[in-house]
């Protein structure tokens, strides 16, 4: 039987280079636990799956800004909850519509609402409510869709969204789900990858190489207001060394699973 994808998110957070370094973005990338059982020792953006919690944040405009989706209620709200437990960034505003500042003097509070989150102790709609936030869902910016191939046991309808990090707060990986966190430039994480030392999945590939593009954040967001976002669905291929998956508009590139 062919298992049904499940709704999820990811979150591409990033921010332009210091000038005095050089020119173009970085990313934040997580690296998943050994122990994981979907997609072990591996980097990724941030993301999960969404909830029944992330739709009915969603659809309170006091917790959440109104912006449709093609995913649907709460993938936005979703990506927003996944990049705060497995980011430590939360996309909200305070006092109307100033984007989250996290003072050194908060920084415990948010860590322990993190901690909670984590645990499943509480919801982001609590957590919003508490602080008097509204979720940024107008801060996500969509840029591509994935589907895990029919072939695979576990299987995700996936909603890819850049973000910009926002300047007061301080992306860090969780250590639960994830062992290392950094900031990378998307070519420079291509280039480990080439080399054997940056172990990535085939939708993360080619969104890095789609970044890999751009010099800028202000560059990246630009195009992403007018470039159509595709629905990438993999193709299975079973041959000796395989299996592989492929993308139909790119037959020639085989990625062994």
């Amino acid at each position: 039987m062919v298992m049904q994808p499940r709704l999820a998110a990811t979150v591409m957070l990033i921010r332009d280079i210091e000038p005095s370094r050089q020119q173009g973005i970085e990313i934040f990338m997580v690296r998943r636990v050994v122990q994981s059982e979907f997609m072990p020792d591996i980097y990724v953006f941030p993301g999960g799956s969404a909830s029944a919690m992330d739709k009915e944040a969603e659809e309170d405009e006091k917790l959440s800004v109104p912006f449709e989706t093609d995913g649907g209620v709460g993938v936005r709200v979703a990506a927003i909850r996944e990049l705060f437990e497995e980011g430590n960034v939360l996309l909200a505003y305070q006092d109307g519509r100033q984007v989250l500042a996290v003072s050194d003097e908060d920084v415990p509070r948010y860590a322990e609402y993190r901690r909670r989150l984590n645990a499943r102790e509480a919801s982001i709609a609590e957590i919003a409510r508490a602080e008097g936030l509204t979720l940024a869902c107008d801060r996500l910016t969509y840029f591509a869709h994935w589907i895990t191939p029919e072939q695979l046991p576990r299987r995700f309808d996936t909603y890819f969204f850049l973000a910009v990090a926002p300047s007061e707060q301080e992306a860090l990986y969780d250590q639960l789900e994830t062992s290392e966190g950094l900031w990378i430039q998307p070519a420079e994480a291509l280039r480990r990858f080439e080399q054997g030392d940056f172990p990535i999945a085939f939708p993360t590939f080619h969104q890095l190489r789609d970044l890999a593009l751009y010099s800028s954040v202000e560059e990246v967001l630009k195009a992403s207001g007018t470039r159509a976002v595709l629905t990438h669905e993999p193709i299975w291929l079973e041959k000796e060394g395989g299996p592989f998956v492929y993308l139909s508009e790119d037959p020639d590139f085989l990625w062994k699973l």
